[in-house]
């Protein structure tokens, strides 16, 4: 079993930047990819940007050149370095591990952090 547990997040101007980052335990081996989603009030969740156990790093387009998803060597830690934020970033932000189980792939989700951008 994977748990992940996400720090960060609070109240920033726009045009400022916040860290989030989100460390996971248990079955660290099955984890194909982490990453961050964020889901707004009335909206459906989004991904926000994904790094797989690889290295890839994929992003939103509406992020892309001011997010920055990295990670630790250890593979357990992912961070979310937000810069250039706008109101529209407003979110709870969660943390999602992409797990495999032998032929079965499913995700675990952090408990999710507010993130509020205010203009």
């Amino acid at each position: 079993q994977v748990q992940l547990v996400e720090s960060g997040g609070g109240l920033v101007q726009a045009g400022g930047s916040l860290g989030l980052s989100c460390t996971a335990s248990g079955s660290i081996s099955s984890i194909n990819a982490l990453g961050w989603y964020r889901q707004a009030p009335g909206k459906r969740r989004e991904l926000v940007a994904v790094i797989t156990d690889g290295g890839s790093t994929h992003y939103a387009d509406s992020v892309k050149g001011r997010f920055t998803i990295s990670r630790d060597n250890a593979k357990t830690t992912v961070y979310l370095q937000m810069n250039s934020m706008k109101p529209e970033d407003t979110a709870v932000y969660y943390c999602n591990a992409d797990v495999q189980n032998g032929l079965v792939v499913y995700d675990v989700w952090g408990q999710g952090t507010q993130v509020t951008v205010s203009s």
